[in-house]
C-alpha cells in the first residue's frame, strides 16, 4: 500500500481535510438528529467452512478520516467540537504481522485507544448510543455497538464526499503517478511480447504493489480479450501474435484510487487501420475531456460521447449512416456499451453519482442508457473519470446484424478489426471552479516523459 506521507505538502492539506471532515459530520448529524457519529472500520471475513480471510475492505466512512486502510475492528468517535477519538486495533499476533503502531502526519489529529482484543473497543465507546449515528456493515456489530445507519446522515456525507479537499486530490494525484509509471511498464511488456500473466506482473513491479494493494483487479487484455469490458483472466500463455493490448488498472494512495486505461498496438503494417481509429479515439477522448465543467451535467457528456461514436464510425468507414440515424436507432450503443465515467476517490466508482440532492433522491439516467454511473451536475473538487470505447464484441454485433441498420455496416471491416478486440482510453479529471479541469492521468504520462 503507497502512502502520500513523503508528500511535504501533506500534513498540511491533511490537516484541512480533517477539519473538512468534521465540519461536514457536525452538519450531517444536525440533519439527523444525532449527537455523535460513531464509524466501524469493519471485520475480517471468512470463506466458507474455512479459516481463510477475504481481503479487507474497510469501510469508505473510516478511510475518508483516516489513510488506515488495512485496519479491522478499529473505530472512530465524533463528536461536535471534539477531537475525534481513533480505538486502534493492535494485536499481539505471531501469526500475521499486526498494524504498526500509530505514527505519522494523522496522529496528532485524533484521541488515540490502542486495543489488542476486538472488546476492549467497549471500554472507550459510549455505553449509551440512543442518540448516536452508527455507520457500518451489519457484522460489524460489537454487543450494542450495532450499526443504523441513518439515511439523512448517510446521504448528507455521500453528497459532500463527491467534492474532494485539496488533500484528497493529493493523494489521486499521487495515486494517477504511479499509475502512469505502472501502464508504461506494462506496454513495453507487451512490445515484448509478454503474455497477459507477464504484462501483469510488469505493472505490479512497476507501481510497487502486490494484487493486495490495487484498488480493482486489473484488466490486461490482449487482441480480442480488449473486446470484454471486465475481462478477469490473465492468460499465463503468449499468444502466437500479439496485435493490440487494453490495460485497465489503477493504483492506490492512502486509500484513494487511480482509474486508467490504454490502449496499445504494435504500430506496424497490420495494425494501421485499427491505429487509425485508435487515434481518432484519441481526439475524441481529449475533447470529452474539455468538456468537464463546473456546473455540466455529466449525462450531457455522456450523450456527446455517443455523437463523437457517431463520427467515427461514418468517418472511418464502418457505418454508412447519418449521425442522426445512428443515434436514432442506437447503433453507437453496438460499438460504446457503457457509460462514458464515474465518480473516483475513496471508492473506484465512488458514491453519490445518482444523488438528486443532498437529501436524497434520484437522478436518472438518459433513456436507453442503463450503464451510466453518474447523472450529477459537476462542481468544484469533484473527480470523474472519462472513458470512451470503441469495441468490436460478437454478442453485441450479432444483435446490429439482426436490424435494419445491418446492411450499412462494412462487416469485412469489423471482421478485420474484431481480431484486435477494442479501444478504451480513460482519464481522471478534477472539475476546477473555472475554466478547463485537471487532467490527473495526463499529467502523469507528461511527468514521465
Amino acid at each position: 500500500m503507497s502512502h502520500a506521507a513523503q508528500d511535504p505538502r501533506i500534513p498540511a492539506l491533511y490537516a484541512e481535510h480533517i477539519q473538512a471532515c468534521q465540519a461536514r459530520a457536525e452538519r450531517a448529524l444536525s440533519l439527523s438528529g444525532h449527537d455523535a457519529l460513531l464509524v466501524a472500520s469493519g471485520v475480517e471475513k471468512y470463506a466458507f467452512l474455512d479459516d481463510r480471510p477475504y481481503l479487507f475492505q474497510p469501510n469508505p466512512h473510516f478511510k475518508a478520516w483516516l489513510p488506515l486502510v488495512a485496519h479491522p475492528y478499529s473505530w472512530l468517535l465524533v463528536r461536535p467540537g471534539q477531537k475525534p477519538l481513533l480505538v486502534y486495533y493492535q494485536p499481539d499476533d505471531y501469526w500475521h504481522v499486526p498494524p504498526a503502531p500509530p505514527a505519522g502526519y494523522w496522529v496528532e489529529h485524533v484521541e488515540l485507544r490502542v486495543i489488542s482484543e476486538p472488546e476492549q473497543a467497549l471500554q472507550h465507546l459510549p455505553a449509551d448510543v440512543s442518540r448516536v449515528a452508527i455507520v457500518g456493515e451489519a457484522d460489524a456489530a460489537l454487543q450494542h455497538l450495532v450499526p443504523n445507519n441513518p439515511d439523512a446522515l448517510i446521504h448528507s456525507l455521500h453528497w459532500a464526499r463527491a467534492s474532494k479537499t485539496p488533500y484528497e486530490v493529493q493523494c489521486l494525484r499521487e495515486a494517477s503517478r504511479i499509475g502512469a509509471r505502472a501502464h508504461r511498464a506494462a506496454r513495453d511488456a507487451f512490445l515484448a511480447g509478454g503474455s497477459e500473466a507477464e504484462i501483469h506482473r510488469a505493472y505490479l513491479i512497476a507501481a510497487g504493489h502486490t494484487d493486495r494493494d490495487l484498488p480493482y483487479g486489473n484488466i490486461v487484455g490482449l487482441n480480442e480479450h480488449a473486446a470484454v469490458l471486465h475481462y478477469q483472466y490473465q492468460d499465463t500463455a503468449r499468444p502466437a501474435q500479439s496485435r493490440s493490448l487494453l490495460v485497465d488498472a489503477g493504483a492506490q494512495v492512502s486509500g484513494y484510487a487511480s482509474d486508467i486505461t490504454r490502449t496499445w498496438t504494435r504500430g506496424d503494417a497490420d495494425s494501421a487501420e485499427f491505429d487509425a481509429l485508435l487515434a481518432a479515439m484519441e481526439s475524441a477522448q481529449l475533447a470529452l475531456v474539455g468538456e468537464v465543467r463546473n456546473g455540466v451535467d455529466y449525462r450531457e457528456i455522456h450523450l456527446s460521447t455517443h455523437r463523437h461514436i457517431a463520427r467515427i464510425l461514418r468517418e472511418q468507414g464502418l457505418v454508412a449512416m447519418s449521425e442522426e440515424a445512428m443515434l436514432a436507432e442506437r447503433v453507437t450503443s453496438t460499438f460504446f456499451p457503457h457509460g462514458i465515467g464515474h465518480f473516483l476517490g475513496l471508492q473506484v466508482h465512488d458514491v453519490g453519482g445518482f444523488m438528486a440532492s443532498e437529501a436524497g433522491g434520484t437522478r436518472a439516467k438518459p433513456d436507453g442508457h442503463p450503464y451510466l454511473r453518474l447523472t450529477r451536475d459537476l462542481a468544484p473538487g469533484m473527480c470523474v473519470t472519462i472513458e470512451p470505447g470503441l469495441y468490436f464484441i460478437p454478442t453485441l454485433l450479432n444483435k446490429l446484424r439482426a436490424t435494419p441498420a445491418a446492411k450499412s455496416v462494412d462487416w469485412a471491416k469489423v471482421e478485420r478489426l474484431a481480431r484486435f478486440g477494442g479501444i478504451r482510453i480513460e482519464d481522471d479529471v478534477v472539475c476546477q471552479a473555472e475554466g478547463a479541469p485537471e487532467n490527473l492521468t495526463r499529467d502523469a504520462f507528461a511527468s514521465l516523459a
